[in-house]
């Protein structure tokens, strides 16, 4: 958990160490662990209700962790492209700032929900369970979240995700899960990215870089892709992605319990600590607001 950059607080739980909230005041003084502590407990709460909300529809949901520029949004990008006609797709982008990644994934045809996460280096369950509601879980099969590009803080806060993808692009070197070893102990897929630059950028050794992976005692896939250019492309990673959406289907079969029988009208206020969010181009908004939902809603 990063206790020492001070980014545990985001737009999404700042209400819960300000004003009144229940952690601004700790008992003996000492706020640092303790609210750090209860932050983390209450997103791990918050985590398991959207893992509720992801099982109630039979939603994959993928959290994409990665360093700045290691191509995450190209890969999701060349994903929409390849598997838009299967699979109904949506995204959730966190970012500092902009929304620029939402608009390019927008202009392939699947929704986008931008998050300003402000000076927040990561994505928290907060965050994540407020962009659903900007989103019909019915109308989706497969959901990406799109972390903040950072090689720390995402790995220690669970969203609610199935799966974390952790991306290593050649230019970033081969010796990346050795400097990053939580990061890439979490992730439960590893993409080599960029690797039509292979060529080009022959002091990276895809080898090495399995060896760093395997030295943390990491059995997960480790996959090449390339979104641009010629060369391996993405098979691979779609084929692990189809067949993680086959037992999301089976698991959403076999646990009929989680699917409700009706429909009922969940009304969720955002408060004025929220952050921006935006799922139209150009229009980021915040402040209280109110939206009527037609899913289930359990937790």
């Amino acid at each position: 958990m990063c206790d020492t950059c001070g980014c545990n607080v985001t737009p999404g739980n700042a209400h819960l160490v300000t004003g009144n909230g229940p952690y601004a005041h700790t008992a003996d003084g000492q706020a640092s662990v303790e609210v750090l502590s209860n932050l983390l407990g209450e997103n791990n709460h918050q985590a398991g209700h959207n893992r509720q909300h992801f099982a109630a529809h039979g939603v994959l949901a993928i959290n994409l962790m990665s360093s700045p520029g290691a191509g995450k949004t190209s890969l999701l990008e060349a994903t929409i492209d390849a598997l838009g006609d299967e699979v109904r797709i949506a995204v959730i982008e966190g970012d500092l700032e902009t929304e620029n990644d939402a608009e390019r994934i927008r202009a392939h045809g699947v929704p986008a929900v931008q998050i300003a996460t402000g000076s927040a280096c990561h994505l928290d369950a907060h965050l994540v369970h407020d962009a659903l509601h900007e989103l019909d879980l019915e109308q989706i099969d497969l959901l990406f979240i799109e972390n903040v590009g950072n090689l720390v803080c995402p790995a220690s806060f669970d969203l609610g995700q199935h799966r974390h993808v952790a991306l290593l692009s050649v230019p970033e070197g081969d010796d990346k899960p050795a400097k990053y070893p939580v990061m890439f102990r979490t992730a439960e897929l590893v993409l080599l990215t960029k690797t039509d630059l292979l060529p080009v950028l022959t002091d990276f050794s895809p080898e090495r870089a399995e060896r760093y992976l395997r030295q943390l005692a990491s059995e997960v896939p480790f996959l090449h892709t390339a979104a641009r250019g010629e060369g391996v492309g993405i098979g691979a990673w779609l084929d692990w992605l189809r067949a993680e959406l086959v037992q999301t289907k089976a698991r959403a079969t076999e646990e009929p319990g989680l699917h409700p029988d009706h429909h009922h009208h969940h009304h969720h206020h955002h408060h004025p600590h929220h952050p921006h969010h935006s799922h139209h181009p150009g229009q980021m908004h915040q402040g209280a607001h109110h939206h009527s939902h037609g899913h289930s809603h359990h937790g």
